[in-house]
């Protein structure tokens, strides 16, 4: 389970950010010279399984996953004659069980990061990038003085030769319009200011009518970019001309700040690192996710006018930015047709019409970027209502679609939508109707079944990030997401109609 050591230089960011420890506290600093050297031992270990013939290395990798995944394994073995016993309990947890052993799998056995490593050969029908091709980097910002400049410097900072940095300042009241001009003065940037606020699809969209980039990269407003994470990406896209898109892997800035910030990091951890890779193996990953969202301009441009204009149960949708983007490039071989039909007006469809093409979509994990997650309960649960329904509007549109990817992406895609949608109806039955009726022990097992999960997560999380102690607030989240995140699902739908964008409110 050895990963590709991270970039640890955050230009202009908190010394805090990202894990990075304080040289003011003499203790830390001695944590910082452990995770130092781990990380060393780590580089040499991955340069040396790197070094070796691809067969050798693959099948290494494997033989290590299962035997890391085997307590895992004898569980599932262990349940299975519980089943007539209990046949909803039982069923369920051995479903959760085997679909978390399966995307472990793919994650640490299959991934190889496409930034590294060559795949396999495939269709020759996907015009090739200039060896270095222009990017045109984006961000949309509204209201975020207090961290925009951090990520504007991170994003100029960005280890690239060719690049042009785009700012879109949606119609921001807090200052952050005097803070963009001051940078404007100093750095090589181009900034545009909205006078009345869009919302963000329609911000970054006024952003790509004027980029001349061969590639198009975004991220948020309260991110910060590792120097080579950008780099990274476009080699994995100039690599392999038949990938659309590609994410890169997040983790939180503010990690240390709260319990409830030290758990989302561990939980982004393994949402990039192993749920991303699983979908990655089959060239199918569903989400390029905002902190760093990197695209072929050629595989995405045609579909910016829908996507700035998407509605939703018969009015503006402004959520799924990332979800929808990320379906545009998927489905375009099945859907891209009718909607450059519909905005043929746009000057982004007719001036330059590119061909549909099946895609695929990656994930390169060793392109790093550290975003602001919510420090409080109240603001993390306005975003998790806000990823509900865009995870609820997404499922109208990819869903239509993902069964034609074939059959792994398919599982991996509707497996997980039917996790998401039963999660409310165990969550009343076992945490509701059963300690009603009595039947304590049955929430009791439930949650058992919850922690082993969160447990299996956090051994994950540790074997990849050794020197940190975060991978024991990873249960931690697997139950906030059973006990109260999945009650989410029913509200959000019934809410759809509801929806502002505006960072600072997350």
């Amino acid at each position: 389970m050895v990963d590709y050591a991270p970039s640890t230089t955050l230009l202009a960011s908190p010394a805090r950010a990202a894990g990075h420890p304080s040289v003011k506290n003499p203790a830390v600093k001695s944590e910082g010279r452990h995770r130092r050297f781990i990380a060393a031992r780590r580089i040499r270990l991955a340069n040396r399984i790197d070094s070796m013939p691809a067969y050798v290395r693959i099948g290494v990798r494997r033989l290590v996953v299962i035997g890391a995944l085997l307590p895992l394994i004898l569980l599932l073995a262990v349940q299975v004659p519980l089943l007539p016993n209990a046949p909803l309990l039982v069923g369920y947890g051995l479903i959760v069980l085997a679909a978390t052993i399966t995307m472990m799998y793919l994650g640490f056995a299959r991934y190889e990061d496409p930034s590294v490593h060559a795949t396999a050969a495939r269709p020759h029908d996907f015009p090739a990038l200039p060896e270095v091709p222009r990017v045109s980097l984006l961000v949309a910002v509204r209201d975020e003085i207090d961290g925009i400049e951090a990520c504007v410097r991170t994003m100029v900072g960005s280890d690239y030769p060719d690049l042009e940095v785009i700012v879109i300042d949606d119609a921001s009241t807090d200052g952050t319009q005097a803070v963009l001009r001051r940078l404007a003065a100093e750095l090589d940037i181009t900034v545009i200011y909205n006078e009345v606020n869009r919302g963000k699809k329609h911000a970054l969209t006024d952003g790509v009518r004027v980029s001349t980039g061969d590639v198009l990269a975004f991220t948020d407003s309260d991110c910060v970019l590792a120097p080579d994470a950008l780099a990274r990406c476009v080699r994995a896209l100039v690599a392999h001309p038949d990938l659309g898109a590609v994410s890169g892997h997040a983790r939180a800035l503010n990690a240390d700040d709260t319990v409830l910030t030290r758990a989302q990091d561990a939980w982004y951890d393994g949402q990039f690192r192993i749920a991303k890779a699983a979908e990655a193996t089959f060239g199918s990953v569903t989400c390029v996710s905002g902190p760093l969202a990197v695209f072929r301009r050629d595989a995405v441009l045609n579909y910016f006018p829908a996507w700035a204009n998407d509605t939703f149960l018969g009015r503006e949708f402004r959520f799924a930015t990332d979800r929808q983007l990320t379906g545009y490039v998927l489905g375009q071989v099945w859907a891209g047709e009718r909607l450059k039909r519909r905005y043929a007006d746009s000057p982004l469809v007719y001036e330059r019409d590119y061909p549909e093409r099946r895609w695929r979509v990656g994930y390169v994990r060793s392109a790093h970027v550290w975003t602001t997650v919510p420090a409080r309960f109240r603001p993390f649960m306005k975003q998790q209502v806000r990823w509900k329904k865009s995870f609820i509007r997404n499922l109208c549109f990819t869903g239509t679609f993902m069964w034609r990817r074939g059959p792994g992406a398919a599982a991996l895609f509707y497996g997980h939508v039917l996790f998401v949608a039963v999660a409310p109806l165990m969550a009343v039955r076992h945490l509701v109707w059963a300690p009603a009726h009595g039947l304590y022990l049955l929430t009791a097992l439930y949650l058992c079944g919850v922690l082993t999960k969160g447990f299996a997560w956090a051994v994950a999380f540790k074997l990849t990030n050794p020197g940190t102690t975060r991978w024991r607030y990873r249960p931690v989240m697997s139950l906030l997401s059973s006990v109260v995140l999945s009650w989410l699902l029913p509200y959000s739908l019934l809410t759809i109609r509801k929806g502002t964008w505006a960072r600072g409110a997350q």
